[in-house]
């Protein structure tokens, strides 16, 4: 247990650390490896990275929509129900997003406008290992769908069998999403980014990854012939603010919810309670003995911290300072403190909102800035699929009331050839008007 009182800044900088990154340098140059590999040698390239990390037999890296639709089927009849239940509510929340076109009169003749329009084409990655992410799909599916994006392709690691999980097919056809094709890792977006023969080049990508994806997309987007990403991302991360009477148990699931999700995730609990700390802790060792992924969650626990605070608001103060991706807040009265967070992914309030519903199927969309970007980062919604742009329209009016003025700006920065795309105009209303 940390006591934050007694901490001095280092101290307390050190106690928010998140777990050490992979080697960088290192990183950096086996993905700008890769990336330079696909651009040189396109399919042949992702092909070998997939045989070699994913699926040996691999021998073509589209899955046609007849493949989609027979593993879809594969699904069960309560898994499909659960699915559609969360693709609904997730389409609800990102329809409701949808932003109103702006049309005003600025100054008499002059009119300024504001439209979207969904992005063209646009890239989800869906990662593989030990689970499959149907939610993923959904959270990138649906709002790209909702947007109005043309065309949305789909990248995922295959299993040995050449194939992907049911779920994922379900989700995808769900989501309307037909081009998918069989790869994963670093390789998968330089494909994306770059195109390839098979695969034609997007716009953006989204989706979350390992450290591998994570520095590709990190890299495609600095290059002018690569493309835009959703945000930086890390490893996931939850905090929990509870106070005395928040539930040991419960506190306990969501720390380990987020522990489960592989060894670099980190779950930190922050509480003016030393009594609910030591029995969360107790009721962490009890729970992780249970999980499926108990090895996976054991090594995350490794990076959890137990927070002591002196009262609520000083343990506001530390989730502020971690700038949490999840953060639950089980304490009483929850709604009444959110003017005081103010960086933080996703927020859960109250005893009944586990991080799990905005995982799955509240609505939410759950790909969110890692890291201690929520700072200046937001959660991924609906305008992240969409681009917006400005109309200007003058009448001759227009140029009449506003000309003057933009010339004086004109002289003021020196620029003559602005000036002067004004001055003709108006020198030629003027001989107009003498007519």
């Amino acid at each position: 247990m940390i006591n934050w009182s007694t901490l001095s800044d280092a101290e307390k900088t050190e106690a928010l650390s998140r777990p050490a990154m992979a080697d960088s340098e290192s990183l950096r140059n086996t993905v700008a490896g890769i990336l330079a590999d696909v651009t040189a040698r396109g399919d042949d390239a992702v092909l070998e990275y997939t045989r070699k990390f994913d699926c040996p037999s691999l021998e073509a890296l589209q899955l046609s929509t007849a493949a989609r639709d027979t593993l879809a089927e594969q699904v069960t009849a309560e898994v499909q129900d659960a699915i559609k239940t969360a693709f609904n509510n997730v389409k609800q929340f990102h329809e409701a997003q949808y932003p109103e076109d702006i049309r005003l009169t600025t100054t008499p003749g002059v009119v300024c406008e504001q439209r979207f329009t969904g992005l063209e084409a646009v890239g989800l990655y869906i990662p593989g290992g030990s689970a499959p992410l149907p939610s993923t799909v959904m959270m990138l599916g649906v709002p790209s769908l909702v947007a109005g994006c043309k065309r949305r392709v789909l990248c995922t690691p295959p299993n040995a069998e050449q194939q992907i999980a049911p779920e994922i097919a379900f989700a995808a056809k769900l989501c309307g999403i037909e081009e998918i094709y069989l790869c994963g890792g670093a390789q998968a977006i330089a494909a994306m980014a770059f195109g390839t023969n098979t695969i034609t080049k997007v716009d953006k990508i989204f989706g979350p990854g390992n450290s591998f994806v994570t520095e590709a997309k990190q890299q495609v987007s600095q290059r002018a012939d690569g493309a835009a990403i959703d945000m930086p991302a890390g490893p996931s991360e939850v905090l929990v603010l509870a106070d005395a009477n928040a539930s040991a148990e419960f506190v306990a699931s969501d720390l380990l919810s987020q522990a489960e999700h592989g060894p670099d995730s980190q779950a930190i609990l922050v509480s003016e309670s030393q009594a609910l700390i030591e029995a969360t802790k107790t009721e962490v060792t009890a729970q992780l003995a249970r999980l499926s992924r108990e090895s996976i969650a054991s090594k995350a626990m490794q990076n959890a911290r137990y927070i002591l605070a002196d009262s609520v608001e000083q343990a506001i103060e530390v989730s502020n300072a971690y700038a949490p991706e999840h953060l639950i807040v089980q304490i009483d009265n929850a709604r009444d403190y959110l003017p005081a967070i103010k960086h933080a992914g996703s927020i859960f309030l109250g005893p009944w909102s586990p991080e799990s519903a905005g995982d799955y199927a509240s609505g939410t969309n759950h790909v969110l800035p890692t890291y201690g970007y929520a700072r200046n980062y937001s959660s991924l919604g609906l305008l992240d699929f969409m681009r917006r742009y400005t109309i200007q329209e003058l009448s001759e009016d227009g140029m009449r009331n506003l000309g003057p003025a933009i010339m004086q700006l004109a002289d003021a920065e020196g620029l003559d050839a602005h000036r002067d795309a004004v001055r003709y105009r108006l020198e030629a209303l003027q001989r107009n008007d003498s007519k």
